[in-house]
């Protein structure tokens, strides 16, 4: 895995957990962690899949 995919996966879990303990303490600022939650997760796909391309590519090289 990727350095910056697995990045982008622990700022994933640590703003879903926030995102929870937020919701639970009945403050609404959880739907912030929640939209960050998102766009950490399209991060760590993007990383994922780009090493994939590039990995195939040399192969075929």
């Amino acid at each position: 895995m990727p350095r910056n995919a697995l990045l982008a996966s622990i700022v994933l879990v640590l703003s879903v957990t926030a995102a929870v303990v937020s919701f639970v303490e009945g403050n609404w600022f959880g739907v912030v962690w929640v939209l960050m939650a998102g766009v950490a997760s399209n991060l760590a796909w993007f990383y994922v899949r780009k090493e994939r391309l590039e990995r195939a590519r040399a192969e075929q090289s």
